[in-house]
């Protein structure tokens, strides 16, 4: 997902030619640098009084067709403001390519830059690795993978699990097709057609919202990939079984739209083939341990359809196999490990549609391969995704570098967090909601959560 067009508009900084030397302009009580290292531009501000800490961000996924608009070195501006007023310096790659799943270049251009940061500007006397969705992911793997460059991770709305968050999307629009478009011509791994078949999937999704039976066949759809019921970070999360379900379909229609066929084009090209499969899945047992199966229940009962019959079309639908090579790029490059060489924070929405359950997976992670005492999990309870105030963002920040300074957590209790946010004033409490690209205030909402089971871990 992208962030708002306005903000990072209102982020665009002059990029120079490909090849060029640093371009370095006083901005008043901070330098600014802008430049390109090996085809991929980047943007570094360093205030006057550094205080010598580094936060070093990569950027979310951005569709193919995405108008350059600047880097953005956080997940909001307020955020970039508050930390150059309080001495931290900051920088970020926009990765060569910039569009799409650049999952293999994004860690070679971050480190590139910093070692251009190392060289122009001093060495770090602390480095964080800081991401949004994508990029959260990305800091994941740079930290495991460079253990010497950084001291702690911020994680913010990652689909940790990089690969099994395409087979989620497969799942998704594997379901759609089936159940909502039989005999139709769609593609979804190695398209001819990619918009055509992206178009008929939402077609699909559309007529299926005119009927109960649509609409109970599309609440299955979203339950094997844990697709939410709650799409506005604005409004509550809806109660009735209409409006939960067009909700699941607004969510659903990032798995169509982005991830989906057209999607995967980009991915499939960077990996040599398709990496997702669903050969062996087992949608019925997939389906059992659903955080969506209460939901599907309802809407079935309300249509008055057999929900076995229909998870035996699932069960009987010919299924997709990966190519070797391109499943290995994908491990290569989107799984983490979780050896956590030093501290990580993640933050997630508890409706988000990059799904909590990311951190419940990576949570095994860690407890298998690295240091659980060096992870620490924090929820919004808010829908969408990347919906995250500044002030939530800053406390997170904050919470992580004292873990840095003095060895152990400081107290996350929700309350005490929320408390933390507050203070942070007003100026810092919007909250940009998708589904309207509309920011407005909201109060903190830092919440307990276990999230739910991810239903296509790649481990």
């Amino acid at each position: 997902m992208f962030r708002k067009l306005g903000f990072l508009a209102a982020m665009l900084v002059v990029v120079l030619a490909a090849g060029t030397v640093t371009g370095q302009a006083d901005t008043g009580g901070r330098r600014s640098y802008t430049g390109t290292i090996d085809g991929a531009d980047y943007r570094v501000e360093v205030p006057d009084r550094w205080n010598g800490t580094l936060v070093l961000f990569s950027h979310p996924y951005y569709p193919e067709g995405l108008p350059a608009f600047g880097i953005g070195l956080s997940l909001r501006a307020e955020t970039e403001t508050w930390l150059l007023g309080h001495g931290y310096a900051l920088a970020g790659s926009d990765f060569q390519g910039r569009t799409g799943a650049v999952y293999d270049r994004a860690p070679v251009d971050q480190l590139a830059l910093l070692d251009w940061f190392d060289s122009n500007v001093g060495h770090p006397r602390r480095t964080v690795a800081s991401g949004q969705s994508m990029g959260a992911a990305l800091s994941v793997l740079l930290a495991e993978r460079n253990p010497g460059r950084f001291d702690g991770v911020l994680a913010m709305c990652g689909p940790l699990d990089l690969n099994g968050s395409w087979n989620i999307s497969l799942d998704v629009t594997f379901a759609i097709s089936t159940l909502l478009a039989p005999g139709q011509d769609i593609e979804l791994v190695r398209p001819s057609d990619p918009a055509g078949s992206a178009a008929a999937l939402r077609a699909a999704v559309a007529q299926a919202l005119t009927t109960p039976a649509g609409r109970a066949r599309l609440a299955l759809a979203g339950a094997v990939g844990n697709v939410p019921d709650w799409y506005s970070a604005h409004q509550p999360r809806p109660t009735a079984l209409v409006d939960r379900i067009q909700a699941l379909a607004a969510a659903a229609d990032v798995y169509v739209s982005t991830f989906g066929p057209t999607g995967r084009v980009d991915l499939e090209r960077r990996a040599g083939g398709n990496p997702s499969w669903n050969i062996g899945i087992d949608y019925r047992h997939q389906f059992a341990r659903s955080a969506g199966r209460d939901l599907v229940a309802e809407a079935y009962r309300a249509a008055g359809l057999d929900l076995d019959a229909d998870l035996n079309r699932l069960g009987g639908a010919p299924r997709i196999a990966p190519d070797p090579a391109a499943l290995g790029w994908m491990y290569r490059f989107g799984v983490p490990r979780g050896s956590t060489p030093v501290p990580v924070l993640t933050l997630h929405n508890t409706a988000d549609v990059a799904g909590p359950d990311h951190e419940r997976w990576y949570a095994g992670q860690v407890a298998r391969h690295g240091d659980p005492a060096r992870l620490r999990q924090l929820f919004v309870g808010r829908a969408t995704h990347c919906a995250f105030s500044a002030a939530e963002e800053i406390v997170a920040l904050r919470t992580l570098l004292t873990r840095i300074e003095a060895g152990s957590w400081p107290n996350t209790a929700p309350g005490r967090l929320n408390s933390a946010a507050v203070g942070l004033g007003a100026d810092f409490q919007l909250v940009f909601d998708f589904p309207t690209f509309v920011d407005a205030p909201r109060p903190p909402a830092f919440t307990a959560m276990h999230p739910p089971v991810f239903l296509r871990p790649s481990t």
